[in-house]
C-alpha cells in the first residue's frame, strides 16, 4: 500500500465491507432461490398474453424476493429460471444499423447524414430495415441459448441521439440530427417509429432517446460537469426533439445524460425525470442512465457522499435501470442455475444497482420504489413480446439468413447515402463528362478509407465501397484512375505520421498527368469520436473526442493549394460528421461535395453523384461557419451565437443549403387555415431545369413585435418533394400554430403570443423564395 495514498475513514471501510458483504449476499440468496427452482409454472398469469400487461407485470413482480427485484434493475439483468424470466440485455445499439455482434450487418449512413435526407419517410423506412435485422439477430441468439439473451442480443436499443449539435467542435455531434430541434424531432420520430414498428399489440424493437438532457459536449468532462443554459434555451433547443419522441413517436425508453444539469445529475434529475418527463410528458417507459452514470453520482460528481445515498438519488428521481460496462469485480453467478458467468456486481456500487440492498436496508429507498422501477423495467420486456408464445409475434420467422445483410437492405443504404449528399457548390464542373475526363486523380486521405465509410457506433458490412472504388467503377472504361493519398487525415504531435516530400511528390505528379483532380477531404471517426482516453490519441486541434478547431487540417489545406496551382480542374469531396470550416476551398474550388460517413455502400453514392446518375437533393442539417472564430466559447451552453437562429454572422454555407443539378422556381404561394389551429402553406413548385430532381422546401416563422427575444427565424415545416423535368406539382405543408410557441420563463409555461408574424418559404434558411404574413389572435 503507498502510505501518501489517502485512506478511508473508519466508517467508509465499514460502509464499503457492509457493500461488499450485501453483494456476495446477494449473489448467494439468488443462485440459492434459481438451483432451488423447478421450471416455471405455464399456468402463471404473466405467461396469459390474454390479460392486459399492467396485470401480468404486476402479478410477476409480487412473485419477487427483493434479491431478485435488484437483479433486475441492471442494463443486463439476470435470469430467474424458477420464474421462466430469461437472462436479458438492454445494451444493443443501432445508432445508424446493428452496433458489432457476429456476423455481418448492413450499415447505412451516420447520423447526421440521415439528417441530411430531410426525408422522413426514407428514415422511418430505414429504422424499420435496422429492426428487422435486430429481431433476426435475437432470435437466432435466443433459439441457440433457450431463450436467453446476452450483450447485443437483446430487443430495447440505445437509439436515437436526440441532442442537439449546438457547436461542431463536439466529437459526438456526428451521432445527431444537426442543429435545429424541430427537424431533429422530426427525423427522430421518423426513426423511433420504424425501430418500434406499427404492430397494435407489439413492439419490433424497443428504441431510446438519448442522452437526456443538454449534453454536448465537451466529452473529457462530460462525467463531472455541470452545465446551466439559460431556461429557455432548454425548453426551446435542448427538450422539444425529446418531447416529440415521448409524446409523438411514444418511445418506449429514454437515457439519462452524463452531465449534469443546475447544479444535479440528470440520472437524479427530479426535474428532468419527474417533473417533465413523468409529469408533464406523461411517459411511461424506462429510464436507464448512460453508462457509469450512477457512479458518477457518487464518485465523479460528489453529489451524494456513498455508493447507497447516490444509487437512492438515481433511483428515486426516476432513473430505472444502471447502465455500465463490465466492472472489474465481478459476482459470478452459478451457471447451472441459468446464470451467465458475467453476472454484474459492484461490491462498492460502483456501476450498478446491487447496492441499493445497503440502500435498502439503511432505509434511503422503500419497496415501492424498487418495485417502480421493477414495473418500469418488466414491462419493456412485456411489450416487445418476451414473455409470450413465439408464434404470436409477427417476426418470429425473422433469421440471420433471410433477415440481415439482404439484398434490399443493402439496396437501401445506398439509396439514403445518395438522398444524405450535399452539393455545396458548383461552378458548373459538375455532373462530370465521362467523354472529357479521361485521366482522373483521386487524392486525399479519405479517397481510400473504408472504416471513414462507417462513423462510430457501427457494425461490421459484407462489403464496402470505398470513394476510389465507386469512383473507379463509375468512370469511362476508357479513363486512367490514380491514386495518391498525398497526406494522413491529422498528423500527430510527434510527427511521426507526417507526409514525407515523397508523399507530396506523387500526389503532385498524379495531379500533373490528369486531366480532372478529386480530392477526399475530411476527418474520420477516430479524430471526433467519444471521449477518447486512450495511448496515441495526440493531434493537435483535437481533444479526447472533440475538436479543437473546425478547419481542414493544415495538411490538407496545404495540399489542396499545390494541387489548385497546377491549373487542373478540381472537385474537393468532403468527409466529415459535424460542419467544416473552408473559406479558401469555398472561395477556390469549382465543386464542393459534403459526402458524411456514408456508410457502407457510401463511394458508389459519392460516384453517382459526381457523374450525374443521382441528382442531389440533400441539405444541411447544421451551419458550416467559416472559422472556428465565429464559435462562442465550447462550454458555455447558452444558444446566443449559435446555430442558424442566433448566429449574427454570415455563415460558409447556411441551414438548409444544398445545390442540384437542376432549378426550381416557387409559385402562387398561399396561406390558409388561421382559424382552425393547423396552417395549410400552399405552393406551386416548378422545376425549370432540364433534368428530373428533388427540391426540399423549408417553412420558417419570424415574430414581427414579440415581448421576449425572439429567433430570426425558426424551422416549422419541411418536406422532400420530386418534380420531373419541366413539370410543376402542388405542394402542401402543414403548419400546427403551436410550433409558433416559446417558452414564457414568468408563466413557466409554452406559449403562442398574439401578433404578426411571417411564414418564409424558401431553399434553405439563406435562400427565402416567398414571404406570407400572419397574424396570430
Amino acid at each position: 500500500m503507498n502510505p501518501n495514498t489517502p485512506q478511508p475513514s473508519a466508517s467508509r471501510r465499514l460502509t464499503l465491507l457492509r457493500a461488499a458483504f450485501s453483494i456476495l449476499h446477494f449473489s448467494f440468496l439468488l443462485a440459492t432461490t434459481t438451483t432451488a427452482a423447478a421450471a416455471a409454472d405455464p399456468d402463471a398469469p404473466w405467461r396469459n398474453p390474454s390479460l392486459p400487461i399492467e396485470t401480468r407485470v404486476n402479478a410477476l413482480v409480487s412473485r419477487l424476493t427483493l434479491v431478485e427485484k435488484i437483479s433486475q434493475l441492471s442494463a443486463d439483468p439476470l435470469a430467474i429460471p424458477r420464474l421462466g424470466i430469461p437472462a436479458y440485455s438492454h445494451r444493443n445499439e443501432c445508432l445508424h444499423g446493428l452496433r458489432e455482434g457476429e456476423g455481418f450487418v448492413t450499415v447505412f449512413p451516420q447520423a447526421t447524414a440521415m439528417a441530411a435526407t430531410w426525408d422522413a419517410p426514407l428514415i422511418k423506412q430505414e429504422a424499420d430495415a435496422i429492426a428487422t435485422e435486430a429481431r433476426a439477430r435475437y432470435n437466432d441468439y435466443a433459439a441457440a441459448h433457450d431463450g436467453n439473451a446476452s450483450w447485443r442480443h437483446g430487443l430495447t436499443y440505445y437509439s436515437p441521439t436526440l441532442n442537439i449539435l449546438r457547436d461542431p467542435r463536439w466529437g459526438r455531434g456526428q451521432e445527431t440530427y444537426g442543429e435545429d430541434p424541430f427537424l431533429t424531432g422530426r427525423i427522430g420520430i421518423a426513426f423511433i417509429t420504424g425501430l418500434q414498428g406499427d404492430d397494435p399489440r407489439y413492439i419490433k424493437i424497443l428504441a431510446c432517446a438519448k442522452h437526456f438532457a443538454v449534453h454536448s459536449g465537451p466529452e473529457k468532462t462530460r462525467h463531472f460537469s455541470f452545465v446551466n443554459p439559460p431556461e429557455r434555451d432548454l425548453y426551446e433547443t435542448y427538450l422539444p426533439a425529446f418531447e416529440a419522441a415521448v409524446r409523438e413517436a411514444k418511445v418506449g425508453s429514454v437515457m439519462a445524460a452524463h452531465t449534469g444539469l443546475y447544479g444535479v445529475p440528470c440520472v437524479a434529475s427530479d426535474l428532468l425525470l419527474g417533473d417533465i418527463l413523468r409529469g408533464q410528458w406523461a411517459f411511461t417507459g424506462f429510464v436507464v442512465s448512460d453508462g457509469n452514470g450512477i457512479r458518477d453520482v457518487w464518485d465523479a460528481r460528489h453529489y451524494r457522499p456513498t455508493p447507497e445515498e447516490g444509487a437512492a438519488a438515481a433511483l428515486k428521481a426516476g432513473t430505472d435501470i444502471a447502465s455500465g460496462n463490465v466492472p472489474a469485480t465481478q459476482v459470478n453467478m452459478d451457471p447451472h442455475a441459468g446464470y451467465r458467468q458475467e453476472g454484474k456486481g459492484w461490491a462498492t456500487g460502483g456501476q450498478g444497482y446491487n447496492i441499493l440492498l445497503v440502500s435498502r436496508e439503511k432505509n434511503l429507498v422503500t419497496d415501492a420504489q424498487i418495485d417502480r422501477a421493477v414495473r418500469n423495467e418488466l414491462t419493456s420486456r412485456f411489450r416487445v413480446g418476451l414473455f409470450d408464445p413465439p408464434e404470436n409475434l409477427p417476426w418470429s420467422h425473422l433469421t440471420k439468413t433471410n433477415a440481415i445483410d439482404t439484398p434490399a437492405h443493402r439496396a437501401l443504404a445506398l439509396r439514403v447515402a445518395e438522398k444524405s449528399i450535399v452539393l455545396l457548390k458548383n461552378d458548373g464542373i459538375l455532373p462530370l463528362d465521362r467523354a472529357r475526363y479521361k485521366r482522373i486523380a483521386v487524392i486525399g486521405p479519405n479517397a481510400g478509407a473504408s472504416e471513414m465509410l462507417l462513423g462510430n457506433y457501427h457494425g461490421t458490412p459484407s462489403s464496402t465501397v470505398t470513394i476510389l472504388q465507386g469512383i473507379q467503377q463509375l468512370a469511362s472504361p476508357a479513363a486512367t484512375i490514380t491514386h495518391a493519398r498525398g497526406c494522413p487525415a491529422a498528423v500527430k504531435t510527434d510527427k511521426s505520421n507526417a507526409p514525407t516530400p515523397a508523399d507530396t511528390a506523387a500526389a503532385l505528379d498524379a495531379a500533373k498527368s490528369a486531366d480532372l483532380v478529386i480530392f477526399v477531404s475530411g476527418i474520420d471517426a477516430e479524430l471526433e469520436r467519444e471521449q477518447a482516453d486512450g495511448k496515441g490519441y495526440d493531434f493537435p486541434g483535437f481533444d479526447k473526442g472533440d475538436r479543437t478547431r473546425i478547419e481542414l487540417p493544415e495538411q490538407q489545406e496545404t495540399l489542396i493549394k499545390q494541387l489548385h496551382a497546377l491549373g487542373k480542374p478540381m472537385v474537393l469531396v468532403n468527409c466529415s460528421g459535424g460542419a467544416m470550416a473552408m473559406p479558401w476551398e469555398a472561395q477556390n474550388i469549382p465543386a464542393i461535395v459534403q459526402a458524411w460517413y456514408p456508410g457502407q455502400s457510401g463511394g458508389a453514392a459519392v460516384a453517382r453523384v459526381l457523374f450525374g446518375e443521382v441528382n442531389p437533393a440533400g441539405r444541411l442539417p447544421m451551419t458550416f461557419y467559416a472559422s472556428t472564430a465565429d464559435l462562442p466559447p465550447f462550454d458555455d451552453y447558452s444558444m446566443a451565437g449559435r446555430t442558424y437562429k442566433y448566429f449574427p454572422g454570415k455563415p460558409l454555407y447556411a441551414f438548409g443549403h444544398g445545390l442540384s443539378y437542376t432549378t426550381f422556381a416557387y409559385e402562387n404561394a398561399t396561406l390558409a387555415g388561421e382559424a382552425t389551429g393547423t396552417l395549410k402553406l400552399t405552393f406551386t413548385l416548378k422545376n425549370t431545369g432540364a433534368r428530373d430532381g428533388e427540391e426540399v422546401p423549408q417553412v420558417y416563422f419570424r415574430h414581427l413585435a414579440f415581448a421576449q427575444p425572439q429567433a430570426k427565424l425558426a424551422l416549422c415545416g419541411f418536406t422532400r418533394v420530386a418534380v420531373g423535368k419541366g413539370a410543376r406539382k402542388q405542394v402542401t405543408i402543414e403548419i400546427p400554430v403551436d410550433r409558433l410557441r416559446y417558452y414564457d420563463t414568468t408563466a413557466k409555461r409554452y406559449t403562442v403570443e398574439p401578433g404578426d408574424y411571417e411564414l418564409l418559404l424558401g431553399a434553405a434558411s439563406d435562400d427565402i423564395r416567398a414571404t406570407l404574413p400572419l397574424k396570430i389572435q
